[in-house]
């Protein structure tokens, strides 16, 4: 079989996928809000930052991850898509060099921009997004500190987004970012709960494998429901933000009494669930600007 070149224009692309472009806002948005809300202005380390937690910062989370997790994703149907794409062998390296060469100029500008403290916070988030996948830590691969680890993707350029801006911490506003960690623990397990029968036969250990599928997804809907509790103590009208936990609920419950040999059923509330994401954005966005507008 004659193995298709690897043109400037077909990198590009796999590249593209490899990143999750679906995703993309899951990171900058809360990098954004949250160093917006502080600093009340757009300037050029709004602009910097919300560039590298869009794209680059993404294209290092999944490429080194699909980079990595190759084996399993030969064996998921799912992948080639919105999930993530199956990367062809030759594009590892141009994959790692990307992701690194991309994000080199973002980190160098924060960097001059930010303070001891958000230094600190952008190399924890920067070292989770590494060896979430790679090894020799491959934290993926360490049920429970697999779900932290990807939340912490998430949230990581929220609290990043507050420190870098000088924000005063507050228990209300700790209780957001404790709610935000929560949905992100909550969102991981239940998307590696479709994987089960990949992972298993690729090896690789999950929260979804080590438990189970049933578990994993009771483990889920604790998760959310806590996030959605925790966030009644923050500043109003933050509170109002725990009914935004109810969609994902809803599409999570149906798959209660899943089996690991039907996990894979569970890729339908997975795809609800990327849905979900972008009504809950809108909400989360309303209620930021009714805060702004209460704070100003």
């Amino acid at each position: 079989m004659t193995t298709a070149p690897l043109t400037p224009i077909r990198v590009l692309r796999e590249l593209f996928v490899s990143s999750r472009p679906v995703s993309w806002i899951n990171t900058a948005y809360p990098f954004a809000a949250a160093y917006v809300l502080t600093t009340r202005e757009v300037d050029l380390t709004l602009v910097i930052g919300t560039l590298f937690f869009l794209v680059p910062y993404n294209l290092a989370m999944y490429g080194i991850n699909d980079v990595f997790d190759y084996e399993s994703d030969l064996r998921n149907p799912r992948k080639g898509g919105a999930h993530g794409a199956v990367l062809d062998r030759r594009m590892h390296p141009i994959t790692l060099w990307a992701a690194g060469l991309s994000c080199l100029p973002f980190v160098a500008f924060l960097v001059v921009v930010g303070s001891p403290w958000s230094w600190a916070i952008l190399a924890a988030s920067l070292f989770f997004v590494v060896f979430y996948s790679a090894p020799p830590l491959r934290l993926k691969e360490r049920p429970f500190a697999d779900s932290v680890t990807s939340s912490i993707h998430f949230f990581s350029p929220a609290v990043y987004g507050l420190v870098l801006a000088g924000a005063v911490w507050t228990w209300q506003l700790g209780a957001i970012i404790v709610a935000f960690a929560l949905w992100g623990v909550a969102s991981h397990a239940f998307g590696a709960v479709q994987d089960v029968a990949a992972d298993r036969e690729a090896g690789i250990a999950s929260i979804a494998t080590a438990r189970g599928a049933r578990w994993t997804v009771w483990f889920a809907l604790a998760c959310y429901a806590a996030a959605g509790i925790v966030m009644l103590a923050s500043a109003w009208p933050g509170p109002l933000a725990a009914i935004l936990v109810l969609p994902y609920l809803a599409a999570v419950w149906p798959f209660r009494s899943v089996t690991d040999e039907t996990a894979e059923t569970a890729t339908r509330g997975w795809r609800r669930f990327l849905w979900i994401n972008q009504v809950a954005g809108f909400g989360v966005t309303l209620l930021l600007i009714w805060w702004w507008l209460l704070t100003t």
